[in-house]
């Protein structure tokens, strides 16, 4: 990362550059202040003058930024956070307290209410962002991701110990995920400020967030959807379904369209997707009475490479919803976002009827 003055200098570059491309903006002040910040003063064609304090980091993580931020909002400028590389969280948490930002590329957000806003994004970055914790593409985080995020559990406090026992709830046989690997997690979502700990124990502190920076990473394998054709009723394939679960346990729920048809009511579309363990196809096959097929499927079959999509850690809930045998709703939107298409629209109707009422009860969203 460029050190000090050179980059209090390159950020004063990049800035009055990404100004200068609004005609109607005129810069008439760029001075250096308390050592690494900017004060950079901008007039309108009709005379409206601006103020951006711009604050130069080398590095700044998001667990610290709320209260960093806090204690610099002391005057009525434009404050502005200026890093060679802002990665999207900065840039979300940034937007959400109020202040602007730009990387050494361009890629900015200057909001200046009213007046002007210039949002660029998208340049690859100058610099690499260095490698802090655990990621949240595995499995095994999709595990944890799954318990902190569902809504049944909205407001709870958590220990590792109680996630790590909560990673194999409903799932008779399978192995919790590793106390250290929980400890990993847990440490990347603290340092991006999506949990936070308290007197009670470890709290979601930002499930929109969380659940944002999950759907980003998350992936269905192509290779692992299969097409039938079924002459199966609805009725017949719930029985199906029911008959194999008291017979070997969860092995299959609705999924995706299907769960979200029982989630979110007025989502409808005609194939059945449900979610089968691989080693119980050909009896649910038998069951349903489905035949594979190249086109005209009715009946999609996911196999998952990771049992926790099986847990569901509401399967009764008030207000008439019912998740009998259904992905948690959080599983069924992150499912149906990747699908994308119409998916999107019942990702949203899954997110609005089940999710943020959830967060927004006990004041997280």
């Amino acid at each position: 990362m460029p050190p000090g003055a050179i980059l209090v200098r390159e950020v004063a570059t990049r800035l009055l550059s990404t100004l200068a491309d609004v005609s109607w903006v005129k810069v008439t002040r760029v001075e250096v202040v308390g050592g690494d910040d900017l004060a950079v003063t901008a007039q309108s064609a009709d005379g409206c003058r601006v103020e951006f304090l711009v604050h130069v980091k080398s590095e700044l993580r998001p667990v610290a930024f709320s209260t960093w931020a806090t204690a610099r909002r002391h005057t009525d400028a434009v404050h502005v956070l200026a890093l060679p590389v802002v990665s999207p969280r900065l840039a979300e948490l940034c937007r959400h307290h109020g202040w602007s930002w730009l990387d050494l590329v361009g890629n900015c957000w200057l909001d200046v209410p009213g007046v002007l806003r210039i949002e660029r994004t998208g340049a690859a970055p100058a610099h690499k962002l260095p490698r802090r914790g655990h990621g949240l593409k595995t499995p095994a985080a999709a595990r944890v991701l799954r318990v902190l995020l569902s809504p049944a559990h909205a407001g709870r406090a958590w220990t590792q110990r109680t996630i790590q026992a909560a990673t194999c709830d409903h799932l008779p046989g399978a192995k919790q995920v590793s106390l250290g690997l929980v400890n990993k997690v847990v440490q990347h979502l603290r340092d991006q400020a999506f949990v936070e700990d308290g007197e009670a124990g470890l709290r979601l502190r930002d499930p929109v967030g969380l659940l944002s920076a999950w759907r980003d990473q998350y992936r269905l394998d192509p290779r692992q959807r299969l097409s039938f054709f079924t002459l199966s009723k609805p009725k017949v394939l719930s029985e199906a379904i029911d008959g194999l679960t008291s017979e070997f346990g969860t092995v299959c729920v609705y999924a995706a369209y299907s769960a979200a048809e029982r989630q979110a009511p007025q989502v409808r579309q005609p194939r059945t997707w449900v979610y089968v363990r691989a080693d119980h196809l050909d009896d649910f096959v038998r069951a349903t009475g489905a035949t594979p097929v190249d086109s005209g499927e009715n009946l999609v079959v996911l196999l998952p490479g990771d049992p926790g999509v099986f847990q569901n850690f509401g399967a009764l809930r008030s207000g008439g919803h019912t998740d009998h045998a259904c992905t948690d709703p959080v599983q069924t939107h992150v499912d149906l976002t990747e699908l994308g298409g119409r998916g999107l629209e019942a990702a949203q109707a899954i997110l609005e009827q089940r999710l943020l009422p959830a967060w927004q009860k006990v004041g997280l969203a």
